[in-house]
């Protein structure tokens, strides 16, 4: 892709290496390219828009064009390398297990001398799960049955790297034919991290996990163990055109709050407060259980901002439930053991078996879920391929004052969770344009969190 910007905080990166099922170097026809993650997905991808003339730019291929020369039906391997704009560039390459393969072609808009369309690429494993189902029985933890099922013969056999937080109740389950990323995604709602004490495994804090796709492989993170880390860089609004100031990664170009009070959607997600009916099909029992945010903060519950969830909001409007659900009660489906006596004892004598409160687990998950999105940011900054979604970055936002806004935001300023991410080149530009969230108002100080 050609170089060069007026603005040096953009400037170009490079496609090195795009081919399709062997083809020559399609790079020189690619007009923009998007690299997704998102933790709230269970898999990455990729998109191009393609501009192709047929004249001598694409000698290579041909005037017949990309879609003709191979031609293209979907499920071609597609071999990619991007590099970013940073000093000493990032590189994401997509090859051997992480190759790429065509999902779609769409958006034709042929012409007489130009045409343009969009093609996406998804990972092997992405297309293998519609192909998959989950049938067998599992026992025991839910972090080790998630390995098992993306890596068992059978199923969609991923090779790449699977990393988790290890959960700390067992949990067994059939999988009733569904696919291997539903289940991953159906048990995140389900599992408690786990933490180690006298030798012993035991809760380590909030019900919650994510199951999504990075450059680096598979996640299945809790997520207070996701908030519990580092943040890996640093950034600054500012509107000065020099370098950012010392002891900043980078500069924040542009920045856009999408959601950053919003009383009514708290209210009708229950974030505050909430009644739960639960249904024991066992028992045949009902329970009506209320729910308040302060039951969800305790020593082991890690908050991204320097006040707890809530902390300022009316006690008129946290007084009462707004939300009102309905569930059922799921503490496994089915206990160890291929008999019934033999489930009954092993259920009797199982020092693991289950002792927490199930349905206080369910609506915790939920809650943490929805608090962990209560502030919302949009961030632009230079293309930095280095980043995953899940990271922690620190941002800092100026204060709006008359002394041209020398000071930082004490309330929106501090560390941010990356939820998504979208790395893009241009024929002229290369950024980054992240989506960040945190559970909390409140500026923790950048010294308390910095790696040494």
């Amino acid at each position: 892709m050609s170089s060069g910007t007026a603005d040096t905080n953009t400037r170009a990166g490079d496609i090195t290496k795009f081919t399709i099922g062997g083809s020559p170097d399609f790079s020189p026809v690619v007009q923009d390219l998007r690299y997704f993650e998102n933790v709230l997905e269970s898999s990455i991808r990729v998109d191009v828009i393609i501009e192709e003339t047929g004249l001598t730019d694409t000698e290579k291929i041909g005037a017949r064009g990309v879609l003709n020369t191979l031609p293209i039906r979907g499920g071609e391997e597609v071999l990619l390398d991007i590099e970013d704009n940073q000093d000493k560039p990032n590189k994401l390459s997509f090859k051997r297990e992480k190759s790429l393969y065509v999902n779609n072609v769409g958006n034709v808009d042929p012409g007489t001398q130009t045409d343009i369309y969009s093609m996406q690429f998804r990972p092997r494993e992405y297309l293998a799960n519609n192909q998959t189902r989950v049938v067998k029985r599992y026992d025991g933890r839910i972090s080790s049955n998630v390995v098992e099922i993306l890596t068992e013969n059978g199923g969609i056999q991923t090779q790449k790297e699977i990393r988790t937080d290890v959960t700390a109740i067992p949990y067994n389950f059939i999988g009733n034919d569904k696919k291997p990323f539903y289940i991953c995604t159906w048990l995140a709602g389900k599992a408690i991290p786990a933490m180690i004490v006298d030798g012993k495994s035991t809760i380590g804090g909030a019900a919650g996990y994510f199951f999504f796709e990075t450059f680096d492989g598979y996640h299945f993170k809790a997520v207070d163990k996701l908030l519990e880390g580092e943040p890996l860089k640093r950034y600054i609004l500012t509107g000065k055109p020099d370098s950012p100031p010392p002891g900043y990664t980078g500069k924040i170009i542009s920045a856009n709050v999408g959601r950053f009070i919003d009383l009514e959607r708290n209210l009708n997600m229950g974030i505050y407060a909430n009644r739960s009916i639960f249904f024991d099909y066992y028992d045949m029992k009902y329970e009506v259980r209320d729910y308040n945010i302060k039951d969800n903060q305790n020593d082991k519950v890690k908050n991204a901002g320097a006040d707890e969830v809530g902390q300022h909001i009316n006690k008129e409007f946290t007084a009462g439930p707004s939300r009102l659900m309905s569930h059922i009660l799921d503490v496994g489906t089915l206990p160890s053991g291929t008999s019934t006596k033999e489930q009954l004892e092993t259920w009797k004598n199982n020092p693991d078996r289950p002792t927490w409160d199930a349905a206080n687990s369910m609506v915790q998950s939920l809650m943490r879920y929805n608090q962990l999105f209560t502030i919302q940011t949009d961030v632009i900054i230079a293309g930095d391929f280095s980043l995953r979604a899940g990271q922690l970055i620190y941002c800092d936002f100026p204060t709006l004052t008359v002394d041209k806004n020398k000071e930082v935001n004490q309330q929106t300023g501090g560390i941010y969770m990356i939820a998504s991410l979208c790395h893009r080149l241009t024929r002229g530009e290369c950024y980054s344009s992240l989506t960040l969230v945190r559970d909390t108002f409140g500026r923790i100080p950048w010294k308390e969190n910095q790696n040494d």
